[in-house]
């Protein structure tokens, strides 16, 4: 049991440490804010002294916005579906039944999560070159799935696991079968994996920018990471339009966030139980 000048220096370090995590948000939305004579100023103003929309209005009507935007949404939310059906599918078996080789591919799942995506950058272009996927949206699609699945099959399996068997056992002994018992009493279960997985999956897709650089080389097939960099021209940076544009490019992510939240703050704990 904690004193209370125990709880109260806990308290204050935590306040501490959340503010030096808000602060480059705050920074970044109060900056685009500023008008442009502002924001080159010498003063570091922590409160605007005027506030203005031009900026989000100039990264709003830059050419390619929308494009970019339905092109991030498209392959983000493709890529979070196929993980999580995928995932599913392959941990349910990892979790329930015994098959020779299930421990290693247990072993093989893990380490594809911890191979940095980095050194997969030339497998997955020549891959794309030789399957005549370069310059598609289905490439990117693949590539983020793929990054995704390992996470999503890892902790989807400690949730699965943490259901109790005699639940689908009771539900054998009334009749039902596999796929009734899964889509009746484990699926419903997994609502909280589900969520969890989904936002990694998400932010993984979201903020990814290397591949969608690369593979990408067609202007109109480019997403909203890419979009970003156009704010840096040989004739400088438009600082308050990358600075109003990256709070646009936050909104979506922040807005899923929001919608699943309920859900994630159990998810985050009941499959870490099990592993």
């Amino acid at each position: 049991m904690k004193t209370r000048p125990q709880r109260v220096a806990l308290n204050a370090a935590g306040i501490v440490v959340a503010l030096l995590f808000f602060f480059p948000t705050y920074w970044m939305f109060t900056t685009a804010l500023k008008k442009s004579n502002e924001i080159l100023s010498p003063a570091y103003d922590l409160i605007p002294l005027s506030a203005t929309l031009d900026n989000f209005t100039t990264a709003i009507t830059r050419p390619g916005f929308g494009t970019f935007l339905t092109n991030s949404l498209i392959v983000t939310l493709g890529a979070v579906g196929c993980a999580l059906a995928a995932g599913l599918l392959a941990a349910v078996p990892l979790a329930r039944m015994r098959f020779a080789g299930r421990r290693g591919f247990v072993l093989l799942v893990l380490i594809a999560q911890l191979a940095p995506l980095e050194a997969l950058f030339v497998p997955m272009y020549l891959i794309m070159r030789d399957a005549d996927l370069l310059d598609t949206l289905p490439s990117l699609l693949l590539v983020y799935t793929a990054f995704t699945l390992p996470f999503t099959i890892w902790t989807l399996r400690g949730f699965v696991k943490g259901i109790p068997v005699e639940l689908e056992e009771a539900a054998m002994v009334d009749g039902c079968g596999r796929w009734g018992i899964f889509r009746r009493i484990t699926l419903p279960l997994l609502g909280p994996g589900l969520v969890a997985t989904s936002v990694f999956g998400f932010v993984t897709a979201w903020n990814e920018f290397l591949y969608a650089l690369v593979f990408m080389r067609d202007s109109a097939k480019q997403t909203l990471p890419v979009w970003l960099s156009s704010f840096r021209t040989a004739f400088g940076t438009d600082w308050g339009g990358i600075m109003a544009a990256s709070v646009i490019y936050a909104v979506p992510a922040l807005v899923f966030f929001l919608l699943v939240q309920r859900k994630l703050v159990a998810g985050s704990t009941a499959g870490a139980v099990k592993g």
